[in-house]
């Protein structure tokens, strides 16, 4: 269905202030990692536009061989007409999921015998040319299969058509004889969107353009459409497929958090304390403790990852979205000053709150067994924030000297014997694995039973005679 792709790492700049206070129970901690979807192989990402019956959808790849083998087959709820497309950028793309990557944040403990040091950082803020020219044999050829050429026009380095069919023999055969590759035995997937009456966006490159344009990857393509379908069709990327796919969902709306209505969508599981070597292999537990979510849903759950107001984000893993940056992927509720109806305010306000874009993150790993049918959505009101998000938490082990100390360190050792645990739980790694790596790391259980036992008798090494 949707093409492969690969997203560039963004990184953000950072202010950090240093005062002596009370706790502040609401800061998050510091960002120290996030899991984008770099980490995931076999992997697509789409942004979603929704408003109404209205829908911008942009959709990334990564394909990189030889121009002349690429194609791409869509199925689209409605004709497609030229300025209905617009090739996007692949810089925000690679943005919007940096910004809602899953992340980690680190805390660090205060000496238990001096005034609380609270930490903060804070984070610092087509070209389209004329149709082709359609061959009157291509046409011919297509009526004969039952195929009709609804619309034909070409925008940046792709040559695109907008097709409508009687039945799927005949599509597959035009596809097949015009290098439009799609999977074998795609005839069934097929057949079901031609009795949705649904019609088929496809796209090859203009090598013409491509040449003119320059560079090694394909933009992301943007169709715009009205339609009370709120869906993404997933089913042609399964058929044949050698195993599972992930595909990342960053839907943008007016009104609240978008969750599928056929399957059960759920929150990856966020908040728990790990173990502080996790900080140098986040992006060894991130996959492996969402194929362990994936798996304990037997293959068939949609995980939110992020759901938050655009104009504000704590903490934040990237800046969030400029107006500029909302409107070129389709918020087009926005006016000319990149407003929009005031959104909530809440801490770690940016510049950008009165945007009124509100973002879900989603993430699918999808085959054919798990998920039969296309993914079908739903705008909620509900505006509650929502992320991944991993906590370690560094021991004070500087000089301790008051009757808490004690008691600190024997709760500092229970927690971190409870965050192996919860390691184990959300990965299905061993223990024994677990404590292997920490004790590889250098950055276990600081204090012995020796540390935390309080030494009442200490005078006794200067004068034994008192005992």
């Amino acid at each position: 269905m949707l093409n492969k792709f690969k997203t560039a790492l963004t990184s953000a700049t950072a202010l950090t202030i240093i005062a002596v206070s009370a706790p502040a129970a609401a800061f998050c901690g510091f960002y120290v990692a996030k899991a984008d979807t770099n980490l995931f192989n076999e992997s697509s990402k789409v942004v979603l536009v929704r408003d109404g019956d209205r829908t911008v959808i942009t959709m990334a790849n990564d394909y990189q061989g030889d121009p002349t083998e690429f194609a791409m087959v869509i199925p689209v709820p409605t004709v497609i007409t030229k300025n209905q497309v617009h090739i996007s950028k692949t810089s925000l793309l690679d943005h919007i999921d940096a910004y809602t990557a899953p992340r980690l944040v680190e805390y660090f403990d205060n000496d238990p015998c001096a005034p609380t040091i609270r930490i903060e950082r804070m984070q610092a803020f087509g070209s389209v040319s004329s149709a082709p020219v359609m061959q009157k044999s291509m046409e011919d050829s297509a009526a004969e299969l039952g195929v009709t050429i609804e619309e034909s026009f070409s925008v940046g380095e792709y040559d695109i058509l907008i097709l409508s069919a009687l039945e799927s023999d005949g599509l597959q055969t035009w596809l097949t004889q015009n290098d439009y590759r799609i999977p074998d035995g795609a005839g069934k997937v097929l057949t079901s969107y031609i009795k949705q009456d649904m019609k088929f966006f496809v796209a090859k490159v203009n090598l013409e353009e491509k040449a003119a344009i320059g560079g090694e990857m394909l933009r992301p393509i943007a169709v715009a459409y009205e339609s009370p379908k709120f869906m993404l069709p997933i089913r042609l990327g399964t058929v044949n497929s050698k195993g599972s796919q992930d595909l990342f969902v960053y839907a943008l709306t007016k009104n609240g958090r978008v969750e599928t209505t056929n399957y059960r969508t759920q929150k990856i599981p966020s908040g728990q304390e790990l173990p502080v070597y996790i900080k140098d292999e986040f992006d060894e537990f991130y996959p492996d403790m969402y194929a362990e979510s994936v798996r304990k849903e037997d293959g068939s759950g949609v995980f939110m990852e992020y759901a938050w107001d655009m104009g504000w984000c704590d903490p934040c893993a990237a800046d969030p979205l400029s107006s500029a940056q909302l409107r070129e992927l389709g918020v087009f509720w926005l006016d000319d000053n990149g407003n929009g109806k005031q959104s909530p305010i809440g801490r770690r306000i940016m510049p950008q709150q009165g945007q009124n874009v509100y973002v879900t993150r989603l993430h699918v790993r999808y085959d054919a067994e798990s998920f039969p049918e296309d993914l079908k959505f739903q705008e909620t009101g509900n505006r509650e924030n929502f992320q991944g998000r991993y906590v370690i938490r560094h021991a004070y082990t500087g000089e301790m000297e008051c009757d808490a100390a004690a008691e600190y360190m024997t709760r500092v050792n229970k927690r971190q014997e409870a965050e192996i645990k919860t390691l184990a739980n959300l990965t299905g790694w061993e223990t024994s694995y677990i404590r292997s790596k920490i004790k590889e790391s250098g950055k276990g259980v600081p204090f012995t039973e020796a540390d935390t036992k309080p030494d009442e008798g200490w005078w006794n090494k200067l004068w034994p005679e008192k005992e």
